[in-house]
């Protein structure tokens, strides 16, 4: 525990300063990029019923690149989120090209169901898995395939799958389209569609949604890296991040059977990936996402476009219709802030993401915060 906290001091003075000390708003963790493990990144958070708080996350081995050697490790706490153990491996290589890309999730039954992503080959071939434990993590079962579909390029980000009030499972993912036999990037198309999986029995069936999206206008990115969240009202509300300048939301009445056309949002953003929860108790959302909308300063110009910050807290309280409550979480303009995950613990947000100097050869930095839920802006106006 010492040696790694002692890491996470250097590294957090080393990496993107936080913002000056606010009451309520604390970096608790930083897993810094190195020769050894050059990335740390996506992961995602589960509340034991003892009280202990695990978080899972992507560590790569073997380069920082989204095709690089990597496993999955776990790191937890015993005191809300403010102290963190040294990693412990949890999902080994198993002598595929990574696994990586983690979401946990409190299933309704007790049981914790586990999902990640498993690239057999570089850019041909990922699909997700998922296991459950009926142990609080202990054991797992032996991993399972969500869906039956043959080799094609899967995208489950971290931190994404949900259970509805009525027990259903609901994965939104990403498809690439393979347009190539060689194992290289140029095989794989950037245009994803974005569909959802279902499951109304902890994962032991499958299927597809009735409905799935392609962007709707000429576009270089399609839908990629969705997300979904289920209203106060039961309804659903899903995401995917574009290269047009915002996410784009789909939305659901019949509990992900069928979704509405996409349509722009007011979470003005980079192609980066936003998080959504609502809050506990409260039909308020939260995202955490890059602010573009010029309401904090970032990088101007066609070549910064893309870049991933700063990184803003913002609620609705209209089911994600608009956005009106926004606070600063990260702001420095010489890194990118990326694939968050959000846990609710007592009267606490916890979330962990990505942090990279822009240009850096190492590209797999790693924070968890610690946010008060009444340091959350102020809403509504």
């Amino acid at each position: 525990m010492k040696s790694l906290l002692a890491l996470a001091f250097l590294a957090t003075a080393c990496l993107a300063p936080a913002l000056s000390a606010e009451p309520g708003n604390e970096v608790v963790l930083t897993i810094p990029s190195t020769a050894e493990h050059p990335r740390n990144s996506e992961g995602s958070f589960v509340t034991l019923k003892s009280g202990r708080i695990e978080f899972y996350y992507s560590q790569f081995y073997g380069g920082s690149g989204d095709d690089s050697r990597g496993r999955i490790v776990e790191i937890h706490s015993d005191d809300g989120g403010r102290t963190w153990s040294s990693p412990l491996l949890k999902v080994d290589n198993q002598g595929l090209v990574n696994v990586m890309s983690v979401s946990l999730l409190r299933l309704a039954s007790g049981k914790i169901a586990l999902f990640y992503s498993v690239k057999r080959t570089g850019w041909t071939d990922c699909r997700i898995y998922f296991r459950l434990s009926p142990d609080e993590g202990a054991t797992w079962s032996e991993a399972a395939q969500v869906g039956d579909a043959p080799p094609s390029w899967f995208v489950l980000n971290n931190d994404r799958v949900i259970q509805t009030r009525t027990g259903r499972l609901i994965a939104p993912l990403a498809q690439h389209r393979i347009t190539g036999t060689k194992d290289v990037i140029a095989s794989w198309d950037h245009r994803a569609i974005t569909l959802w999986y279902l499951s109304d029995d902890e994962g032991a069936h499958w299927r597809e949604a009735k409905t799935w999206w392609a962007l709707p206008v000429a576009t270089g990115s399609g839908l990629q890296e969705p997300g979904v969240v289920e209203l106060a009202d039961g309804s659903l509300f899903g995401w995917s991040r574009t290269d047009h300048g915002e996410q784009w939301s789909f939305r659901s009445q019949d509990n992900g059977e069928t979704w509405s056309q996409p349509e722009p949002t007011e979470l003005k953003s980079p192609t980066s990936p936003a998080c959504i929860k609502r809050l506990p108790k409260s039909g308020t959302l939260l995202a955490i996402f890059n602010d573009h909308s010029g309401r904090f300063p970032y990088p101007q110009g066609k070549a910064h476009a893309e870049a991933r910050t700063p990184l803003v807290a913002a609620l609705s309280f209209d089911g994600g219709r608009t956005w009106p409550a926004r606070r600063l979480v990260e702001g420095d303009p010489a890194f990118n802030y990326h694939y968050c995950a959000i846990a609710f613990v007592d009267d606490a947000v916890l979330l962990g993401y990505s942090l990279n100097r822009i240009g850096s050869a190492h590209q797999g930095n790693l924070r968890l915060r610690r946010l008060a839920l009444s340091w959350l802006p102020v809403g509504p106006p």
